[in-house]
């Protein structure tokens, strides 16, 4: 059986019935799947096709993913061309598509980075925690260093380790108890300061807490701390300008690892090519994945600085090299629709697209939805933006999650998908969105014009009218 795009609703029956029938999916209840039953058939563009054929503008590119579009049919092409020459070999030889791509990635950081290739974002920030604790072993051996230091809210992935690191404690209290070694700190969410403060004259207190941790664990302990630029799931968190340069300059203080996790910043997402970019810090460790190879296969990458691969370096009896494995690392396909994937960003010069597109989305956002009362804040830079929703400005009092999913629901209704903020309690009332880099201005029209609806509705139903 095959699926295509025209309607079919018999196929589309057999299709439910296997699946509910059949498959675990992830963070969402089968419930709700019973209800939708939708079923994804295709994609062009900005836009998904679903098997009763009615289309949706995706304005989460999947999961904060799909960068260059869906349907670039070239790269189905390039990987089908990459199987019938050698599908895969273990990374513990080299292979074609995974040395250019790593020169490619190099590249882009300006040189000065070697990288190692895994499967997710969730793989590599882990590969990234392990890389940083063997690495001190090997450069501090009278110390005992393993501590991570992270923030309160964030969220790095859906291992045990990465969860343990993450701070959205509606993710990770279900696998509890973690082990100690990540300790966290108060995270740059401006909007709803954990410190209570205001900014500028804050000081970035947020900043300075790190120092205060690592002093209070003490050095000795600490390996890394690991940031992502703009923190996405939380609400898009945009920290203040100083914050980062402050944070890197604590971490040399005190010889601390500075781990940037890029998995959803990076590849075009923010308006340039990694979101650390737009602060002027150079990372040590840093996490990739999505937009790497915009989601047309599984493929990410811990990269790190050539300071930390030297540790690495020795004769074969000494056993310093990496110790870990993995065994689709550096997939010869994979890699190889990873390296077509970002020379179509660099030709059809998408980072600075999401900018441009960005800048207008944002701009036509403020304008119409900040009218309703019930818009508290949007903000954002390039594609990734979030719009926090209140019930009134004055006391920044949460929209209730009920209002919050009818707004989320209400787009989808309209043909829009716009994803929703997964804070918990403190966070979670805000839309995010995060569109394809070739999402057009009539698009980004029709989104702000689903969104005004969508909050003209909203209030219409606070007020007992709707």
């Amino acid at each position: 059986m095959s699926l295509t795009n025209a309607p079919d609703p018999e196929i589309r029956k057999q299709v439910v019935k296997q699946d509910l029938e059949n498959v675990l999916h992830p963070i969402v209840q089968h419930r709700a799947l019973e209800q939708s039953q939708m079923v994804i058939t295709g994609g062009q563009g900005s836009t998904i096709t679903d098997a009763d054929g009615s289309t949706y503008l995706d304005a989460m590119a999947g999961l904060w993913c799909v960068n260059i579009g869906y349907g670039r049919t070239e790269l189905a092409q390039v990987a089908a061309e990459q199987m019938q020459q050698i599908a895969y070999y273990p990374h513990t030889a080299m292979n074609l598509p995974a040395a250019q791509l790593g020169e490619m990635l190099n590249a882009q950081m300006g040189g000065g980075y070697h990288t190692y290739f895994v499967n997710s974002g969730s793989e590599a920030n882990e590969a990234g925690f392990k890389i940083a604790r063997q690495y001190v072993k090997h450069e501090y051996p009278n110390d005992f260093r393993f501590k991570t230091i992270s923030r309160y809210y964030a969220y790095h992935g859906t291992t045990l380790a990465t969860l343990a690191a993450g701070g959205m404690g509606d993710r990770k209290g279900k696998f509890e108890p973690y082990a100690g070694e990540f300790v966290h700190v108060p995270a740059p969410t401006c909007y709803r300061c954990p410190l209570g403060l205001e900014y500028p004259t804050c000081g970035v207190a947020c900043a300075k807490a790190i120092e205060t941790t690592i002093l209070g664990e003490g050095p000795q302990t600490v390996a890394e701390v690991i940031v992502e630029p703009i923190m996405s799931g939380v609400g898009v968190a945009v920290p203040p300008p100083e914050y980062h340069p402050m944070v890197e300059a604590i971490c040399r203080k005190y010889d601390v690892l500075l781990h940037v996790d890029e998995v959803i910043n990076g590849f075009g997402r923010t308006g340039k090519m990694f979101g650390h970019q737009h602060y002027g810090i150079s990372p040590d460790i840093m996490a990739v994945a999505k937009g790497i190879v915009s989601a047309y296969l599984p493929i990410a990458a811990t990269m790190v600085k050539n300071r930390v691969f030297e540790s690495f370096l020795g004769e074969v009896a000494e056993e310093r090299q990496v110790m870990q494995v993995n065994t689709y690392g550096g997939h010869p396909v994979a890699a190889a629709v990873a390296v077509r994937n970002i020379e179509i960003m660099l030709e059809e010069r998408l980072p600075q697209r999401a900018a441009e597109m960005g800048d207008y989305l944002m701009n036509g956002l403020r304008e119409t939805l900040m009218k309703h009362g019930i818009c508290g804040d949007v903000r954002g830079k390039g594609l990734l933006i979030g719009i926090e929703l209140v019930t009134d400005r004055a006391s920044k009092t949460q929209l209730p999650g009920a209002l919050v999913g009818g707004v989320v629901a209400f787009c989808r209704a309209a043909g829009v998908i716009v994803g929703r903020s997964g804070g918990g309690a403190r966070h979670s009332n805000t839309i995010v969105l995060s569109p394809p880099l070739v999402i057009t201005r009539s698009e980004c029209d029709t989104l702000i014009e689903v969104l005004d609806k969508a909050l003209a509705m909203t209030v219409a139903k606070m007020a007992g009218n709707g």
